[in-house]
């Protein structure tokens, strides 16, 4: 591989794309890592409680509310 095909386009898509997903994942893992430690509280059995499910679910909505403002305010400041 030379030189101009790192620099094509397609290459360069290929990279944001690769960025893109790299980000999203690390996302995911910061947001079960913190939800869980945050909301199960005990042993899990085969089903979380009514509480736990509700607890994770408010947390993921905050987690992802929260990465999109402050996502939406560094856009604004560039």
């Amino acid at each position: 591989m030379d030189l101009s095909e790192i620099n094509s386009p397609d290459m360069q898509k290929f990279y944001s794309e690769e960025q893109q997903r790299a980000m999203v994942n690390e996302m995911v893992a910061k947001l079960t890592s913190e939800c869980w430690d945050k909301c199960i509280t005990g042993t899990p059995g085969n089903k979380f409680s009514s509480s736990e499910s509700n607890c994770l679910s408010n947390c993921a909505q905050r987690y992802v509310e929260m990465t999109m403002l402050i996502m939406k305010r560094f856009q604004s400041m560039q």
